[in-house]
This record gives C-alpha cells, sequence and structure tokens, in this order.
C-alpha cells in the first residue's frame, strides 16, 4: 500500500485563514456592487423626480431643494466607500508586482475597510513566507557548498597526491576516497528527500510491521560499532499486542539516525538505551544515551537544517528528516536534554500510521 505524504497541505486547506480573508472581502465587493447599483437607482429616481417637477411648474419646491443635497450625501457615502475598498487592492496590486520582480521584503500598510484588513494581512504573511523561503533556500545553497567542499578537497587531494607520484595508491587510501564518496552519497540522500518532503512527494509504502524486532536490528547492526568506543547498548521492549502499521524503511532510517547521534554524543563510552511499547494508543519508541547533552539555548535550534555541533562529522540534516518521516506517518518527535547527563529522543507513532 502506497501513501503519500503532502507536508503542511491538509484536505481542508480551503477553508484556512487567508482564504477566508479573501472569501470575505469578495463578499464585500459584492455587497459594494449592490450599494452602487441601488444608488445608481436613487440618483435615477432623484432625476426622474426631479424632471417631474420642472415639468409640472415646480409643484413641491422644498423636496426639490432637497433633492440636490440627497445626492451630494449619498454621492460622498458612495465615493468614501469604494475608496476604503479599492485603495488597499491598489496597494495589493503594487506589491504583488514587487514580489514578482523579487522584493520579498514589500508589505502593504494595514488600512482599508474592515473587510480588506483580514486580505492585507493575509497577503503580508505570504510575502513574510516567500521572504522567509527565499532566506532558507540561499542558506541552504551556502552550506550544501560547505559540506561538499571538505569531501571534495580530500579525494582531489588524493587523487593528485597519487598522479604527482606522492605516494603510491594503496588500499587505505582508496578505503579514505571510498568513505568520502560515501559521505557525499549519504548528503545527497539527505537533500532528496528533504525535497521529497517539501514538495509533498514523499512516497510512504505503509504495512504490518513487527516493531520489536525492527528496533532489535537497528540495535544489534551498532552493537558492534558500540563496543569499539565503550558503549553500551540496553533494550527495554514491551510487547505491542499486534504488528503496527507504518513504512519500515523509513522508520528504520530514523531510529538509525537517532542511534548514530547517540554514538557520537558518547565520545568516551557510556550507555545507550532503546526502549519501545505501547502507551495510550500509540506505539512509542525512546533512544536515550549517557552524553554530553545538549545545552538549552540549542536544544530549539537542532531541528535546523545544516545546524550541528561544532565537533559532529554529521550534516545537520539526521533530525530534521527524522521529524519529517515521523509527522509523515501522523506521529511526533521530540528531545529533551540535560547537560552532562545526556539527551532522550522520543517518538510516538499512531498504531495504525
Amino acid at each position: 500500500m502506497r501513501r503519500r505524504y503532502a507536508r503542511g497541505h491538509g484536505d481542508d486547506w480551503w477553508a484556512g485563514p487567508g482564504s477566508r480573508a479573501w472569501q470575505g472581502a469578495g463578499r464585500h465587493m459584492v455587497a459594494g456592487f449592490v450599494f452602487f447599483v441601488v444608488f445608481v437607482v436613487i440618483v435615477v429616481a432623484a432625476l426622474t423626480t426631479l424632471a417631474g417637477f420642472v415639468l409640472s411648474g415646480f409643484r413641491g419646491t422644498s423636496v426639490v431643494a432637497i433633492l440636490p443635497f440627497l445626492i451630494i450625501f449619498l454621492t460622498v457615502a458612495m465615493a468614501r466607500r469604494v475608496a476604503r475598498t479599492w485603495r488597499p487592492v491598489r496597494q495589493i496590486i503594487t506589491a504583488a508586482g514587487s514580489l514578482a520582480d523579487g522584493d520579498y521584503s514589500v508589505r502593504v500598510a494595514s488600512s482599508g475597510s474592515a473587510a480588506m484588513r483580514p486580505v492585507v494581512a493575509s497577503f503580508n504573511e505570504m510575502a513574510r513566507r516567500l521572504e522567509t523561503a527565499d532566506e532558507q533556500r540561499r542558506r541552504l545553497l551556502a552550506d550544501l557548498g560547505h559540506e561538499l567542499r571538505t569531501p571534495l578537497t580530500i579525494i582531489r587531494g588524493e587523487i593528485e597526491a597519487m598522479v604527482d607520484g606522492v605516494h603510491e595508491p594503496s588500499g587505505d587510501q582508496l578505503d579514505l576516497l571510498l568513505a568520502e564518496v560515501e559521505v557525499m552519497e549519504r548528503l545527497l540522500e539527505d537533500l532528496r528527500t528533504l525535497s521529497l518532503i517539501d514538495a509533498g512527494s514523499l512516497e510512504l509504502y505503509p504495512e504490518p510491521t513487527d516493531l520489536e524486532q525492527l528496533v532489535t536490528d537497528v540495535a544489534e547492526a551498532h552493537r558492534r560499532r558500540a563496543a569499539e568506543i565503550g558503549v553500551g547498548i540496553e533494550l527495554e521492549i514491551v510487547a505491542f499486542p499486534a504488528e503496527i502499521v507504518l513504512d519500515p524503511v523509513r522508520i528504520r532510517e530514523v531510529l538509525t539516525n537517532l542511534v548514530v547521534n547517540a554514538l557520537r554524543a558518547m565520545p568516551d563510552g557510556g550507555v545507550l538505551r532503546l526502549s519501545a511499547g505501547p502507551e495510550a494508543g500509540d506505539a512509542v519508541i525512546e533512544v536515550t544515551d549517557t552524553g554530553l547533552g545538549i545545552p538549552p539555548e540549542e536544544l530549539d535550534r537542532v531541528f535546523e537544517r545544516f545546524h550541528k555541533a561544532a565537533s559532529s562529522p554529521g550534516s545537520g540534516l539526521g533530525l530534521t528528516i527524522s521529524r519529517d518521516l515521523v509527522a509523515a506517518h501522523g506521529g511526533t518527535l521530540t528531545i529533551t536534554s540535560t547537560v552532562g547527563a545526556g539527551t532522550t529522543v522520543r517518538i510516538a507513532l499512531p498504531r495504525t500510521a
């Protein structure tokens, strides 16, 4: 069974606040048009009445004297109503032209009628999001160039050394080159996953999965590496009453990211604990380490793309991807940490993800 994950879009996307604001403005404009039609009818009726008085010899001169003032009053009221409606419309049109030219800093002043103010706010929010997206794109390209520069520099240096005869090609040099190529492959695969998520094109393949076995397999796959750095792996798994419906490949990717991060946080050894079990209708998995911990000022930034500790050899994309993959299953991923005591990452998945 295949399911597509569209990030940020729901079945009721047309009922958002921005859409409601524009619909309200549309109704307001229709009301203004109706008012204009009524106004024209009144003016025509007044002029017709005035013509009738003139043709009848100006009988009822008191009414005739009032009619011009009534027409002037209605004209002024109509003009003000139209001006209050169309002034922000003209500003939005001008601002939209600036957006089309790439000026994402443009904003429209909040003015005009009460019905137009939500529309102005909606436009300004759209401009703000475009500006933020453009800044993220620029930062992403800069970070990507930085992340690719290091492995490419190493590969080029090694190849040039072999070509110049500085050292003969050997298994060690080729292993080094292969490791750097793998770094770039992982980075490009991470970027591909992020692009699929952002485009709403991420394909999920949910199937009944033995989550206990999945967690155990991930732990066993890293037990040797953990032993090399003095980290013990503990499993605490409560049996699930039934298999969980999820994409096992994607959830394995999430758990692998979390385990690798935990091992990096314990360079001097420690304990890595993986626990899983049912909780309040969800399947909950926790990955806990006894490592360095994350400072409070950094904890709010851990999901930012390319944000990582200075000592981390990773790309800074793992947690971002993990959070989004869990969200694609309808779940949540949260992190708690204490400096010097360790970090716990908690995944809550609906049992029919």
